[in-house]
């Protein structure tokens, strides 16, 4: 498996994609398989702010129930309304499956974020 290299990585299995003061962020292909099929996602309410490392949400397979980890701090400016009532659509398409947008990043915590090569590594 390749992953998209326009996107940065944690070791938790998220991805972010950095469009200038905002980031995306998803779950990798590599965590949706693990999970199977996704039936259920909590996201936080706009407005919270999240730290490095703090859960963020929950994301239900039939198989378990897994916590969701920010890969970057910053404030919830949006989250995927779609995604929570189809949550399924992560199974499909997880590197276009975005879950929340945070604002405010700290630029300096990109640098502990994996490329795709480096998580391609991480995952084989």
């Amino acid at each position: 498996m390749s992953y998209p290299t326009d996107l940065k990585y944690t070791k938790d299995h998220e991805w972010v994609r950095f469009d200038g003061t905002e980031a995306r962020v998803g779950i990798t292909e590599y965590a949706q398989k693990q999970l199977g099929d996704v039936v259920y996602l909590e996201l936080p309410e706009v407005g919270r702010t999240v730290k490095k490392g703090e859960v963020f949400g929950t994301i239900e397979s039939v198989k378990a129930v897994s916590e969701l980890y920010s890969p970057i701090s910053g404030e919830v400016t949006e989250v995927n309304a779609a995604l929570v009532q189809r949550p399924e659509g992560v199974n499909s398409h997880p590197h276009d499956s975005w879950m929340i947008v945070l604002t405010d990043a700290d630029a300096s915590e990109q640098q502990d974020l994996l490329d795709s090569e480096r998580y391609t590594q991480l995952t084989q």
